[in-house]
C-alpha cells in the first residue's frame, strides 16, 4: 500500500531564490542610501589650506616688470656711409656737445666734394670772363654812343647854317636838303644807339643775375658736400653718457645705420612692459609703487606706446617724489602698477580652487570645523594676493582655497586630522 510523503516547505531552491531576492533588496537600499544622500570625502587637514574671509583695504594692481632708463637719450646714426677709420672715445665715456666719438671715410663723398668745388672755381672763372666781356661790350656801346653824338653837333651845325644861308638864298635847294638829311640820320642814329645802349645794359644785367644765380647755387652745394663730408666724422648732439656704442675700426656703416646713443644724465624714467589684455585700461597718470633697498617708492605713467609687439605693449613711468641712490641704467624693477584707487572690500586669499570653480563656488568650512561645503559665491576685482568677494560669504568665514582637483563631483569634504 502507497505511502503518502509530507511535501518539504523550506526546499533548497526556495531559499536560494529568498536569499538572492533579500541580496537584491539590500543592494538596491544600500545604493538609495549612498546617493540619496550628499556624497563626502575624507580630506587630510594638512594637505589643504584653509583661509579665512576678512574685510580690509584693497587694491586692484598687477605685477610688471621695468626698465630703468634715461629720462632723454638721442640716439646717433650714420648720416652717412662709410668705413669706420677712427674711434676717438669708447663705450660709457661722458661726452660734451660737439666732441668728436669716431671718423668715417667716404672715398665716393670725397672725390664728389673735389669734382664740385671745381665746379664752383669753373663757375666763378666763367662769370668773371662774362663780366668782364660785358664791360667792353658797355665800353664800346658807350665809344659809339659819344661818336653819334659827336656827328650829330657837327650835322646840326652845319644844318642851321645853311638853312639860314638857304633862307638868303645864298646857297641852292639841294645842299640845303643834304644837310637836313645828315642832322635827320644822325638824330636817328643817336635815339638809336640810345635803345642799344639801354638795352646792352638791361642784359648785362640780366646775365650777370644768373652768373651770381648759377654761382650762388653751386657755393650752397659746395657747402652741403663739405657738410656731408664733416658728417662723417660723428659727434655728440648733446651732453651726456655715450652708449651702446656699436662700431669697430674696419667695420662699415651704411647710412641711417644705429651707431649708438647719448643718454642724458639729468633723470631716469622706467620703460614697462605690460600685457595686452590691459590695453584699455592704462592710461597716463595710473601709479605704480616698487621696493627698492627696503624702502619703496612712487611712479607714474607719463605715456603710453599704443602699438602691440608679441601680445605685449609699452609705458614710460616717471618717478613721484624721490628717486632711489644708487639705481642705474638697465636695471630691473618689480612694479605693482595699480588699476583701480584703494577702497574697503570683503577680501578671499587667492589659491588654486579658482582653476576648478572659475570663482562661482567653494568649500566653507563649518562651525565646528569638522566638514566643508559647498556654497554659491560671486568674486569680483582681484589682484595677485586677494579677490574681492561680492555676495555668498561675509567677515570670518572660513574657506578652503587649495586645489579643488582631487575632489570631483564632491558636495561635502570631512576634514580629518
Amino acid at each position: 500500500m502507497d505511502r503518502v510523503i509530507a511535501k518539504k516547505k523550506w526546499n533548497r531552491k526556495r531559499i536560494l531564490t529568498i536569499a538572492g531576492i533579500a541580496a537584491i533588496v539590500l543592494l538596491a537600499a544600500a545604493s538609495y542610501y549612498f546617493t540619496s544622500g550628499k556624497s563626502k570625502l575624507n580630506v587630510d587637514l594638512d594637505r589643504i589650506t584653509i583661509s579665512e574671509v576678512k574685510k580690509g583695504p584693497f587694491q586692484e594692481f598687477i605685477p610688471v616688470n621695468g626698465v630703468v632708463m634715461p629720462l632723454t637719450t638721442i640716439y646717433l646714426d650714420a648720416l652717412e656711409g662709410g668705413r669706420v677709420e677712427e674711434k676717438y672715445v669708447e663705450d660709457g665715456a661722458i661726452m660734451k656737445k660737439g666732441d668728436p666719438i669716431l671718423r668715417l671715410s667716404n672715398t665716393d663723398l670725397e672725390l664728389n666734394l673735389l669734382s664740385q668745388q671745381s665746379n664752383v672755381y669753373n663757375t666763378l672763372t666763367q662769370m668773371q670772363i662774362a663780366r668782364n666781356a660785358a664791360q667792353q661790350n658797355t665800353v664800346s656801346k658807350l665809344n659809339q654812343m659819344t661818336d653819334v653824338e659827336s656827328a650829330l653837333k657837327e650835322a646840326e651845325r652845319i644844318y642851321n647854317l645853311d638853312k639860314s644861308l638857304y633862307q638868303q638864298k645864298a646857297i641852292g635847294l639841294q645842299e640845303f636838303k643834304k644837310a637836313e638829311n645828315d642832322y635827320n640820320y644822325y638824330l636817328q642814329k643817336k635815339e638809336l644807339t640810345q635803345q642799344l645802349l639801354k638795352q646792352d645794359s638791361l642784359t648785362n644785367n640780366q646775365q650777370l643775375e644768373q652768373a651770381k644765380q648759377s654761382y650762388q647755387g653751386s657755393q650752397d652745394a659746395l657747402t652741403l658736400f663739405r657738410k656731408k663730408v664733416g658728417d662723417l666724422i660723428v659727434r655728440a648732439p648733446i651732453d651726456g653718457q655715450l652708449t651702446s656704442l656699436d662700431a669697430e675700426i674696419g667695420q662699415s656703416k651704411n647710412k641711417g645705420e644705429r651707431l649708438g646713443q647719448i643718454d642724458v644724465l639729468d633723470g631716469f624714467k622706467v620703460r614697462v612692459d605690460i600685457d595686452e589684455h590691459y590695453i584699455s585700461r592704462i592710461y597716463t597718470g595710473l601709479m605704480g609703487e616698487f621696493t627698492f633697498a627696503d624702502k619703496d617708492y612712487k611712479l607714474k605713467i607719463i605715456k603710453v606706446y599704443t602699438q602691440v609687439t608679441n601680445g605685449r605693449f609699452q609705458v614710460d613711468m616717471a618717478f613721484v617724489g624721490d628717486v632711489p641712490k644708487g639705481i642705474r641704467r638697465g636695471q630691473t624693477l618689480q612694479i605693482r602698477l595699480a588699476l583701480s584707487d584703494e577702497t574697503e572690500a570683503l577680501l578671499l586669499a587667492k589659491g588654486g580652487f579658482y582653476q576648478q570653480t572659475g570663482g562661482n563656488w567653494v568649500f566653507k568650512v563649518s562651525d565646528n570645523g569638522n566638514t566643508a561645503y559647498k556654497v554659491d559665491i560671486q568674486l569680483g576685482r582681484q589682484n595677485p594676493d586677494y579677490y574681492e568677494v561680492l555676495s555668498g560669504l561675509k567677515p570670518g568665514d572660513k574657506v578652503v582655497t587649495s586645489s579643488y582637483e582631487n575632489y570631483g563631483n564632491m558636495q561635502e569634504l570631512v576634514l580629518k586630522k
